[in-house]
């Protein structure tokens, strides 16, 4: 593929930054104050892509979404509750998933088939409708700043802050904008985990070449981060397409294809960042470099095995420079590794070196481990692969998170 020619990060634009896109959200009652009900539309039909959780139990609105990615294989509107899962809610929720389809095709006038359905929340208790009935009636979809933070503020449950990214790009001469709003704070694992994605571009491409990179890029990003090892029932990305940008139909074979699918890549990656750093009761983001693994996907399953180790992360958490946690997790990843050949370091501070222990200062290495972003570098000397991770330390307050979260 080509250099790529641009790729630039916008401050303060959100989903609604691409052409043809508005938003909304509003408090319907599912939550007890704080907004629990959104809606994201597209002007025209857009080319869609998802990717979905890898739990065998999958919530309702899941079954719903599915049909419209992989049937219609278009979609206009996404309908987003936070508050209640509809998971494990057998017939009854099944059928609310498909009203609550039906509810906002209604409001927008057009084909159910084009709308997906979204749900976060607690598992196993029945969707209360009627606010969701009255909640549709509130939704007033628009292109504005306001209009999206409340989207952003009403798809989330255990997060402390909204999760927002935009880039633009160059394709075919015409400015590309790829924009994306997440939730996602616990139960973190993503083959998928309990996070919610929507990502939004005016870039004119079929869903089938959405569809094949999206599903890589979540193998580099979503994929490669973890908050307490727990995949959840209702996770999903979803990214839309509406064309209205004006380039020529994007494919693999475009030759600015690499610009498209960067910028793409840089949402999707600075979302999956953001709900790590967001971990619940995290007090610091982990990220894990792995280079010289024998491909990238074995450097990709050592550094989730480092990242999601609940004594690295606690570790972590007490400052503590324990490089024997972190080699013991990349011994048990399941990866091919020789224990002469691995080199670890913390922050740029060599701990092991071709498998033998370094003097290292434990002062340097208490302030390294203060620090809000905490970087370990794992080096195996046996190929070319390279992979990232990224998690979040482990605290009393997670434990106190989750003790109550029903409550």
């Amino acid at each position: 593929m080509s250099a790529i020619i641009e790729l630039k990060k916008l401050s303060g634009k959100n989903i609604v930054s691409p052409k043809g896109f508005t938003a909304a959200g509003v408090h319907c009652g599912l939550k007890h104050k704080k907004k629990d009900l959104a809606l994201l539309v597209s002007e025209v039909p857009a080319s869609v892509a998802a990717v979905f959780t890898t739990n065998a139990v999958q919530a309702a609105p899941l079954k719903v979404t599915k049909e419209v990615v992989y049937e219609t294989k278009k979609m206009q509107a996404m309908f987003v509750n936070s508050g209640n899962a509809n998971a494990c809610t057998g017939k009854q929720g099944l059928a609310d998933a498909y009203d609550m389809q039906k509810l906002a095709a209604e409001k927008l006038n057009i084909d159910a088939s084009l709308v997906g359905v979204a749900s976060t929340g607690v598992i196993g208790e029945i969707m209360k409708m009627k606010p969701v009935k009255k909640g549709v009636a509130m939704l007033a979809p628009n292109d504005d700043l306001e209009s999206s933070i409340d989207f952003a503020q009403a798809i989330l449950t255990t997060d402390t802050v909204m999760k927002n990214t935009t880039y633009v790009t160059l394709v075919d001469g015409k400015e590309i904008v790829v924009s994306g709003t997440a939730k996602g704070s616990g139960m973190i694992e993503p083959n998928m985990a309990t996070m919610l994605g929507f990502i939004t571009t005016d870039a004119n491409i079929q869903s089938n070449e959405l569809q094949k990179a999206l599903s890589q890029i979540t193998e580099r990003t979503f994929n490669a981060i973890t908050v307490d090892g727990d995949t959840s029932t209702n996770d999903m990305v979803v990214v839309m397409a509406n064309g209205l940008a004006g380039n020529d139909t994007l494919t693999s074979e475009h030759p600015e294809w690499v610009n498209f699918y960067a910028a793409l890549q840089a949402v999707a990656e600075d979302l999956a960042k953001s709900i790590a750093r967001d971990g619940e009761g995290a007090t610091k983001l982990i990220e894990v470099e792995v280079a010289g693994a024998l491909d990238d996907a074995e450097a990709r399953k050592i550094a989730k095995s480092v990242v999601g180790s609940p004594l690295v992360k606690t570790a972590v958490f007490g400052c503590d420079a324990n490089w024997g946690r972190i080699i013991a997790a990349v011994g048990y990843s399941g990866a091919t590794v020789d224990p002469e050949k691995i080199t670890i370091k913390i922050g740029g501070a060599t701990m092991v070196e071709n498998g033998e222990p370094i003097a290292f200062s434990e002062e340097q290495l208490i302030t390294i481990l203060k620090q809000h972003e905490v970087k370990i570098s794992v080096s195996l000397g046996q190929g070319d692969g390279h992979g990232f991770a990224w998690g979040c330390d482990l605290t009393y307050d997670y434990v106190q998170i989750n003790a109550s979260y029903r409550s």
